[in-house]
């Protein structure tokens, strides 16, 4: 006999209402069923071990394991005219971290409402932010969109959406990020989007070897679904209720309409390709959180490709879609073996290689990362260099509106970061780009 779907689902609240202890589960479930059962302590042990040190589960995947288990389903067949909810359980879950995150410090949010109260939003403000039935995606009216699009066309005909939330909902996001996000260390190898960490650090321990790879991953931010999202959360400790508002915030499902002013010279095939992607719920690339959470929820995969390039003796770093690894001779000869299990671990993990941009560079060509050449020692490229400096002697000479060819609004916001950027890699270098910008009168 089929066990009750009804009472299967009190049975897995009562399981995952607090400690995973089987005293305490057995002790909840007595409550619910009004006595103790004989076959409760044993069932608590074997849900246990089949969920120990993993994520804190769903309800449905407890109520899988419960239909699955061929002792409860005896015991459902034996006693099903007994076995009834006599106590629906009202105690709302309890943070319930891995091992690993119980020292990370994250705020204690334990019920929907609590997490409403933490945002500063009602109840129902919080789940139409949130949007975990995706009605936003399927209405065409923008002033009811939580988000501003811009559609990019890229190199080699791929397409980038840029997807800016408005003003209350970053606000959400950004104290999400600082709050719970930033308390959590990344890995070591990550550079992009971490404090302390740049560009710069990211190249640096690259600097002078024998061989430099680049991969760079296609579609990085939509990559990461709505459902892995949650899965963080839980990870984290929060229950399914607050991990799936806190994922349904910090991700999007792209509507039809933020598609509709892209340009008539976009492949179609490409097109098709992206409007797929980012219809699922997706981490939108725009938003607070999204570089944190794809670096967070990267852990995995940074872990295996350190573990290969330390088998072979490489170092690895990543700058948020570009991945470098470098070595010594040994490495060299290696590569084309390397890159070809590199790309099949990555594939495992879920994302997709941009092929075209995959460089193999020796000594003997220049090599470069994120826009800085590394033979010798880090530095900018030279054509870049001498094309920032001839572009602020023509605003010192001719004032900056003549230069201003892509009607940039902060134009002097917009130079003086290029500024900026030289004196970070070459402060030497960069001494002559500054004196020439001290000049220009805006």
């Amino acid at each position: 006999m089929k066990p009750d779907r009804l009472f299967v689902r009190a049975l897995a609240r009562c399981f995952l209402a607090g400690e995973p202890e089987p005293a305490q589960i057995v002790a909840r479930s007595a409550r619910m069923m009004g006595r103790e059962w004989r076959w409760l302590q044993p069932l608590a042990r074997r849900y246990i071990k089949n969920f120990n040190g993993q994520t804190l589960p769903r309800e449905r995947d407890v109520v899988q394991f419960f239909l699955r288990d061929a002792p409860f389903r005896r015991a459902w067949t034996k006693h099903s005219h007994e076995l009834t909810v006599e106590q629906w359980l009202t105690d709302p879950q309890r943070m319930r971290p891995v091992a690993a995150a119980r020292e990370w410090n994250v705020p204690a949010i334990e019920s929907p409402m609590a997490l409403a109260k933490w945002l500063d939003v009602d109840a129902d403000r919080l789940r139409w932010f949130a949007d975990l039935k995706g009605i936003a995606h399927e209405q065409d009216r923008p002033h009811l969109s939580h988000y501003h699009y811009r559609v990019l066309t890229k190199q080699f005909g791929s397409i980038r959406l840029i997807e800016v939330p408005k003003p209350r909902l970053k606000e959400m996001q950004r104290k999400i990020l600082w709050e719970i996000l930033e308390r959590i260390p990344p890995h070591p190898a990550v550079h992009g989007f971490c404090k302390g960490r740049s560009i710069r650090t990211f190249v640096a321990p690259h600097i002078g070897k024998d061989v430099v790879l680049r991969m760079d991953l296609r579609d990085f931010f939509p990559t990461f679904r709505a459902a892995r999202i949650q899965a963080f959360f839980r990870t984290l400790g929060y229950p399914e209720a607050v991990a799936d508002l806190l994922g349904g915030i910090c991700t999007n499902a792209t509507p039809s309409e933020a598609w509709k002013n892209i340009g008539i010279d976009v492949d179609l095939g490409r097109l098709g390709e992206a409007l797929r992607l980012y219809a699922r719920p997706h981490l939108p690339q725009g938003t607070p959180t999204s570089p944190a959470l794809a670096n967070l929820c990267s852990y995995r995969i940074d872990s295996r490709l350190n573990g290969l390039a330390q088998s072979v003796g490489a170092v690895y770093t990543r700058y948020a879609d570009d991945l470098a690894f470098s070595g010594d001779s040994q490495f060299a000869r290696r590569i084309e073996r390397f890159s070809t299990h590199l790309a099949a671990i990555l594939m495992e993990e879920g994302f997709s290689v941009h092929h075209r941009k995959t460089r193999v560079m020796r000594q003997s060509v220049r090599q470069h990362l994120a826009g800085l050449v590394l033979n010798q020692h880090a530095n900018v490229v030279r054509a870049d260099f001498d094309r920032l400096k001839a572009t602020l002697t023509n605003c010192a000479r001719f004032g900056p509106a003549s230069q201003n060819r892509e009607e940039h609004t902060h134009f002097c916001a917009h130079l003086q970061g290029k500024v900026s950027f030289v004196e970070m890699v070459n402060p030497e270098k960069a001494k002559r780009l500054r004196a020439i910008f001290e000049q220009i009168s805006w």
